[in-house]
Formats: structure tokens, sequence, C-alpha cells
């Protein structure tokens, strides 16, 4: 039986990409790049950028971010740095007195309480000797969980909650990690795409996807797994397909949200799952994703 063996130089493994000097939208900037001119006075510097002739400039490498006259470059390749209310995706590191230590791509673990989860059965009650003896059996190492920022320590530890009933311990799926700049802030990072797959786009910079589930749960408290589930052959494959395109995106430095996914899943359907790993085949669904998104954004512009 016959196989393909791709073979490609250093030079083309490592040759500029074109979508991070041509992106019209989240476009990255070099450390030295005008990101304001002199003629645009109404404006304050924050993090990342510092000013020359009247011009305020990038200092890093990053994503423009702009809240109001406030213009800051968050840098590409960072460490997390969590704000109150993102939605995060984690792996528990350690069990300790009263609380779990999380894993959450930040510059230190992350702190979830056990007062700051839901007990099975959704009871609400003050939390017990015994409830701190079973907290292995609620989560032990090595468990992935989504969880909600709830607060922030004054030395920058996170600290999270999963109260809610779409938080709580992950089941089956595949976790990926990208720079946590590269995921779009949204309203909603739990997304259900129409081919069968669900993501958690975590603000953290890691992405989980799972195939969706048609059980409405609601009184496990967060802590039950399908592992158990017997995943259909299309399902699986479509999460891979989904996986390779998330990866294609990143690797080009594209913005990720559910409709740059959903474009460039549907780019990707031209080739096979394993195609979408060869450098060649990423430029090509980068590319073709960022021209579908430009037409959307240009037909909304104009109506």
């Amino acid at each position: 039986m016959s196989q393909k063996i791709h073979i490609r130089s250093a030079s083309a493994s490592n040759r500029v990409r074109p979508l991070a000097a041509t992106q019209k939208y989240h476009r990255i900037f070099t450390p030295g790049e005008e990101v304001i001119k002199a003629a645009q006075t109404h404006f304050v510097r924050g993090h990342g950028t510092y000013e020359e002739g009247g011009d305020l400039k990038a200092s890093v490498a990053g994503v423009k971010e702009q809240v109001n006259k406030l213009v800051s470059v968050r840098p590409l390749k960072s460490r997390y740095n969590g704000q109150v209310g993102e939605v995060l995706v984690g792996r528990i590191l350690e069990v300790q007195q009263k609380r779990w230590k999380v894993d959450t791509n930040s510059r230190l673990d992350s702190a979830l309480l056990l007062s700051s989860v839901n007990l099975p059965g959704g009871e609400l009650r003050r939390r017990s000797a015994e409830d701190q003896h079973m907290m292995r059996e609620y989560l032990q190492e090595g468990d992935l969980i989504s969880a909600e920022v709830q607060s922030v320590f004054t030395d920058g530890t996170l600290s999270l909650h999963t109260r809610s009933l779409k938080y709580g311990k992950l089941g089956q799926g595949i976790l990926i990690k990208v720079f946590p700049s590269l995921v779009k802030k949204c309203k909603l990072h739990f997304c259900t795409l129409p081919f069968g797959v669900s993501l958690i786009l975590g603000n953290n910079g890691y992405i989980w996807i799972s195939p969706t589930s048609n059980n409405v749960e609601g009184d496990e408290g967060g802590f039950i797994q399908n592992l158990e589930e017997v995943i259909p052959k299309d399902i699986r494959e479509a999460m891979a397909r989904v996986r390779n395109s998330i990866l294609a995106l990143a690797q080009n430095y594209m913005m990720l949200f559910d409709t740059s996914i959903i474009f460039a899943y549907e780019e990707s359907l031209k080739y096979s799952v394993h195609e979408l790993l060869l450098p060649e085949t990423m430029v090509d669904l980068a590319v073709l994703t960022q021209q579908k998104l430009s037409m959307m954004e240009d037909y909304e512009f104009i109506n």
C-alpha cells in the first residue's frame, strides 16, 4: 500500500506568513509600527505603546485594543492576564485544603475554592469537613474544567468559580492551546457549531472541542463525565477537522471566534483531515477564511 510523502525545505517551513501584515481587521502590529497618527490627538496611551513625534507606536508585537480613548497593544506571545468575568478552560494541578490549584496558562496558578463550586445534586449549603475529605472525588489531578474568573488577588492569582451549570468538569473532547491574544473577546464563548461540535473558547488560550450533547444536565453539579458514551465516527472526524482548522488559523495569526472557525471548517472540506496539517494547506485555508470574513464585513458595512 503506497503512501504519500511530503518533503519540504527549511526555508519553506519558516517562510513569512502573508496574513500577519495584510489582515484588514485585528491585524498584528510590530514594534515601532505606527498605531495612531499624530493628527488623531484624542487618545490616551496604554500598555504596549509609546509616543514618538506625536505618533502613537507599538512597543511590542501584538493586537491593537481600544476602549474609548485608551489605546493599547496586547502582546501576541505572553502569559494570560485574567479579568473578572472571563471564561477559562483549565487543568487541575493539585488538591489543597479547601481549594484546588488550577493551570490556566497565567503567570501564577489559579485557585478554585471549595465554596465556589456546585455540590453534586445542586445542594446549596455551607461546606463541611466531610466535603473537604471528598474533594478528590469531585475533582482530582489532571481533570479539565471550564470556569469563570470571580476575582483577581493582589499578587495576580485568579480566583475561579463554577457555580453556573454550564461550568464544571469536562468529559470527552480535544484540548488545544493557542496564544491568548488570538481568542477574540465575545459575548458568548460557548459555541454550538452546526455540524455536531461544541466549542469553549477560553480567554486564556485553551480551546475545548467536544461533541454537542443533547442531554440537559441539571442535577449533577458539573462533576459527571460522559466517558462511556460512544461518539459516532462522523462526529469524531468533524472534531478533528475543527481542531486542524483552528490550528491553521492560529498558525497564521488570525483571530479565533465562532464565525472564523465556521468559515475555516467550510473551506477545509475540500481537503482530507490529514492534509490540513500541511503548511501549504494551512496558509491556503487562512487566506480563504480571511477573504470570506472581509466580504462579510464589507456587506454588513454597506447594509
